[in-house]
C-alpha cells in the first residue's frame, strides 16, 4: 500500500512562483518514475511533469506548456518529488496531482500507466 500526499498549492498572482511537493510513504520499492498531473478540459488528467529513476540516468520530461518555467527532482530515496513552478499563468490554474509509477514500463507521460495517486492540492493563479 501506498499513499501520497501532495503539499504547497495556494493563491498567487501572474508571474509568482510556488513549489509542490509530494511525499510517498507505505511500500514504495520498486518505484520508476513519479509525475505531476492536473484536470483539463476534455481530459481526465493532463501531463504536466515527470521523473524517472534510471540507475546513473535518472530522466525527467516536461509538457510542452510548461517547459522552461517548471522544473521537477526528486530525492535519492524515490519518495519525495518536488515540482518548482515559476512564471505562472492563469492558464496554470487547476488542482495538481502527484502520482506515482512501478516497475518497467515506457511513457511515463501517460497518467494510465500510473499505479497511485494522491489527493491533489490547488493552484490558483489570478490575473
Amino acid at each position: 500500500q501506498v499513499q501520497l500526499v501532495e503539499s504547497g498549492g495556494g493563491l498567487v498572482q501572474a508571474g509568482g512562483s510556488l513549489r509542490l511537493s509530494c511525499a510517498a510513504s507505505g511500500r514504495t520499492s520498486g518505484t520508476y518514475a513519479m509525475g505531476w498531473f492536473r484536470p483539463a478540459p476534455g481530459k481526465e488528467r493532463e501531463f504536466v511533469a515527470a521523473m524517472k529513476w534510471i540507475l546513473g540516468s535518472d530522466r525527467t520530461l516536461y509538457a510542452d506548456s510548461v517547459k522552461g518555467r517548471f522544473a521537477i527532482s526528486g530525492d535519492n530515496r524515490k519518495t519525495t518529488v518536488t515540482l518548482q513552478m515559476s512564471s505562472l499563468i492563469p492558464e496554470d490554474t487547476a488542482v495538481y496531482f502527484c502520482a506515482m509509477k512501478r516497475g518497467l514500463v515506457d511513457g511515463i507521460f501517460q497518467a494510465n500507466n500510473y499505479d497511485y495517486w494522491g489527493q491533489g492540492t490547488q493552484v490558483t493563479v489570478s490575473s
